[in-house]
């Protein structure tokens, strides 16, 4: 019967011993080398940098576009300015109108001084 309970034993202890084998194995953890770190706070840097410039950049493309058409909308309103004050400009100098005014102002036409112009 030793013999058995020794065999038994035996047994018993070559299975603790493949459970604790087993059980390092399965407590290895997987580690990130400090190479890597520093790769992936370069990334995040990186990818947070680009973030910003990008949406620096829109902001002052906005703000060129807002000015742009500020820039515009006051061109379009002297430019109408601009046409009434030429429609005006031709209806004041109609030879009619200057030829009424000059005679209300006491001119005369004297042929004599009248030159022609080409």
């Amino acid at each position: 019967m030793s013999s058995i309970a020794k065999k038994v034993q035996e047994q018993q202890y070559e299975d603790q011993q493949q459970q604790q084998i087993q059980q390092t194995v399965v407590i290895r953890k997987a580690k990130i080398s400090i190479g890597e770190v520093f790769l992936l706070c370069a990334l995040a840097i990186m990818v947070t940098f680009m973030g910003v410039k990008i949406v620096s950049n829109q902001a002052a493309i906005y703000e060129t576009n807002k000015e742009i058409q500020l820039v515009e909308t006051s061109i379009e309103k002297q430019g109408k300015v601009n046409d009434d004050l030429e429609v005006q400009v031709a209806e004041l100098s109609t030879y009619e109108r200057i030829w009424k005014k000059a005679a209300a102002l006491g001119f005369k036409l004297n042929e004599n001084n009248v030159k022609g112009v080409q």
